[in-house]
């Protein structure tokens, strides 16, 4: 099997990072703390963890098995999972601004929109890397001699 660009460290920061964002987000000092986070937001908490834990599941797995294929399995079902929260996201807009700048809403908005349009990006090349992968292979087998 073909190893996977990246190294191992990257994999273990992602891996990190996700688990530091699941902790913040439910334990300390949880998403309540987020002031301009309205109570709609326990609506998305659920979805948001599904994908956090996914991260890590997909980087800890690419620490013990950093192959290309394995990589490109995990990043195309990180994307998959993904994408219906970010329509989630949009859909309850679990953010208030208050009495501050009105541009708000619109920026983040427009950021879910980019968001969503990466999201869907990223899930066409993932299934081109998927295929390369799944085509390269074999590429490293022995091939039986021709007569």
């Amino acid at each position: 099997m073909e190893k996977a660009s990246g190294g191992r460290a990257g994999y273990a920061i992602a891996g990190v990072v996700n688990a530091a964002l699941l902790w913040a987000i439910n334990i300390w000092p949880g998403w309540q703390a987020v002031p301009f986070l309205t109570p709609a937001t326990a609506g998305v908490v659920g979805p948001v963890n599904r994908v956090l834990v996914a991260g890590v599941i997909v980087n800890v797995v690419l620490l013990l098995a950093p192959f290309r294929l394995v990589k490109a399995l995990g990043d195309l079902a990180v994307l998959v999972i993904g994408l219906p929260v970010m329509f989630r996201l949009w859909e309850v807009f679990p953010f208030d601004f208050g009495d501050g700048w009105p541009g708000w809403p619109v920026v983040v908005r427009v950021l879910l929109v980019l968001g969503i349009a990466g999201q869907i990006i990223g899930i066409i090349v993932g299934l081109v890397e998927l295929g390369r992968a799944l085509a390269g292979s074999g590429a490293n087998r022995r091939r039986p001699r021709r007569l």
